[in-house]
């Protein structure tokens, strides 16, 4: 029975994944009858509906649901095996899936990949550009990219970038016409542009330190983004003041379309970590990958 159930099971658990027939017959490569009718064996081979349906959206029943948190681990040791096998070959090689947001990619992630694949022309790297607190493990990710406040207990960390600052800015022609604010109270009287949290579905409070003291502030303003480029660019044509990562602005601030306030308000803070499951098992392109991103502390 498990020799027919194997591919069947695959299937289940990339349906169960994706939340869509859709998604998933175009990640496995098949037809949507041809998997719908592969789940429909499966179910009434095990004599249990595996998945709801409704027109709209697909979900794990509660025995789908603890089937896909059963088998979905033991899929991906086999598959880290299967990749393990790769250290035989001459060359490393394999396969690494990565998540990570839009500031660390461009800061910490894209500048040291571009040397390290050329290095080593058999291993492939997806990137997943996410800025939401994304599940690595449900995700079947091999690792991800966060700070290091946010990554959880249970994960294994690797520094790979060095302590950053946030930046308030604004144009200069913005802050000629409403003021300067002088202490992060003043920015609930200032038009500003905010970040959408996709993971909380909320706006992002600035979060500001000075001495020991820390501050919370919640601001308004006419536009609200999820990405980091438009929030810049929207405080370059006039639209407010924005915070963002001090090292995204650094040209902008140099060349005086943007001016940077509350500088006292911003100190340094942890950067990024490499996060990844403590009983993965390393296959030689991970270990390398790993060791080409450790931060070297000066």
């Amino acid at each position: 029975m498990l020799k027919e159930n194997f591919n069947d099971l695959i299937s289940f658990l990339v349906v169960a994944r994706e939340r869509s027939f859709t998604k998933a017959a175009a990640k496995l490569g098949v037809s949507q009858s041809a998997l719908s009718h592969s789940i429909r064996g499966l179910e009434e081979r095990l004599e249990l509906r595996l998945l709801t349906r409704t027109t709209r959206s697909v979900a794990p029943t509660q025995a789908g649901e603890k089937l896909a948190n059963s088998l979905g681990p033991r899929f991906a040791e086999i598959e880290n095996e299967l990749d393990a096998l790769s250290e035989m070959r001459d060359r490393p090689a394999g396969n690494i899936r990565i998540t990570a947001g839009e500031h660390a990619v461009d800061s910490v992630l894209w500048p040291v990949l571009r040397s390290f694949l050329t290095e080593y022309a058999d291993i492939n790297v997806e990137i997943t550009v996410d800025n939401t607190l994304t599940d690595i493990v449900a995700g079947r990710f091999d690792a991800g990219i966060r700070l290091g406040e946010q990554v959880a207990k249970d994960m294994v960390a690797v520094r790979i970038g060095p302590d950053m600052s946030m930046a308030v800015v604004s144009s200069p022609s913005y802050l000629a016409k409403y003021g300067i604010p002088t202490i992060p109270a003043d920015l609930q009287n200032h038009r500003c542009i905010n970040m959408r949290l996709p993971t909380m579905g909320g706006l992002y409070a600035w979060e500001f330190e000075k001495e020991g003291c820390q501050l919370k502030v919640r601001v308004d303003g006419q536009l609200t983004f999820n990405s980091l480029r438009q929030r810049i660019d929207a405080a370059t044509i006039g639209f407010g003041l924005t915070f963002v990562p001090e090292d995204s602005v650094r040209a902008e601030i140099a060349s005086g379309s943007l001016v940077r306030v509350l500088t006292e308000w911003c100190e340094p803070f942890p950067g990024y970590y490499l996060y990844y499951p403590s009983r993965r098992q390393h296959t030689t392109a991970f270990s390398l990958f790993i060791e080409a991103l450790r931060y070297q502390h000066e």
